[in-house]
C-alpha cells in the first residue's frame, strides 16, 4: 500500500522549497512499497543472488539525484515515478546477472519454494500451526508460485499488483492507465486465469 498521499504532497512542496528533511522523509516513506514491488518481481535464481533493498536502495539514490528535474515537471504522480525509477533498477540488475552469463531467464519467475511477499499465507503464525497445517502451508505456497509464474504477462502483473504490492483498484487503475471499472474487469480475468492453475487450492487465498 502506498503511504498517505495527502502528506506526500505537503513532503513535495517543502522539498520544492529546498527543505531536505522533506526530501529524506519524502523518499523513506516509500522504501517499504517499492520493496515490496521488487521482492515479488524477482525469481528464484535472482533473488539467490540480488538483495530487493539493495534494488530500492539504488532507485532511491537515483530519485535522490533526480529529484529537482521531476519536481520541475512532475508528469507522474510521484509514488508513479519512483516506481518506474526501481523497475528501471532491477531491469539493470537482470541485464548484468545475463551479461555474467548466468541463465536467470530460464528460471522460474517466483519460484516455488521460495518465500516472498506474493505468498498467500504469509501472515499465518507458524506457532499456530500444527506439523499437518505446516506442510499444508507449503504446498499451496508452492502451487500459487508455480500458478503465477505460468499466467500471461499482464495477469501476473496485476496479481501481483493487487496480492503482493497490496494495492487497491483505484490505485492499481492509475499506475496502468485505466479506468477503474477497466482495472477491475483486468483484474477478474485474471483471477479466472489464475484459478484453473491452483487445482484444488482454497479459493479463500485469493479473496
Amino acid at each position: 500500500m502506498w503511504p498517505d498521499q495527502d502528506e506526500t504532497r505537503e513532503l513535495l512542496r517543502d522539498a520544492r522549497g529546498g527543505d531536505q528533511e522533506a526530501v529524506n522523509r519524502l523518499l523513506d516513506r516509500h522504501r517499504d512499497s517499492l520493496h515490496r514491488m521488487i521482492q515479488s518481481r524477482l525469481n528464484r535464481g535472482m533473488a539467490r543472488r540480488v538483495d530487493a533493498s539493495d534494488v530500492v536502495q539504488d532507485a532511491l539514490l537515483t530519485a535522490s539525484r533526480r529529484l529537482a528535474e521531476y519536481l520541475k515537471k512532475p508528469t507522474l504522480p510521484f509514488h508513479a515515478w519512483l516506481r518506474h525509477l526501481a523497475r528501471d533498477r532491477l531491469a539493470d540488475e537482470y541485464r548484468r546477472q545475463l551479461a555474467d552469463k548466468r541463465d536467470v531467464a530460464r528460471e522460474q519467475s517466483v519460484g516455488a519454494g521460495q518465500r516472498s511477499s506474493i505468498d498467500p499465507v504469509v501472515n499465518v503464525p507458524d506457532m499456530n500451526l500444527t506439523p499437518a497445517a505446516m506442510l499444508l502451508r507449503k504446498e499451496i505456497a508452492e502451487r500459487f508460485h508455480a500458478a503465477i509464474a505460468q499466467l500471461p504477462d499482464d495477469a501476473k502483473e496485476i496479481i501481483l499488483m493487487r496480492h503482493a504490492e497490496q494495492l487497491t483498484n483505484s490505485q492499481v487503475a492509475e499506475l496502468l492507465g485505466l479506468t477503474e471499472a477497466a482495472a477491475g474487469m483486468r483484474y477478474l480475468r485474471a483471477l479466472r486465469q489464475l484459478r484453473p492453475l491452483l487445482g484444488d487450492s482454497p479459493s479463500a487465498f485469493l479473496e
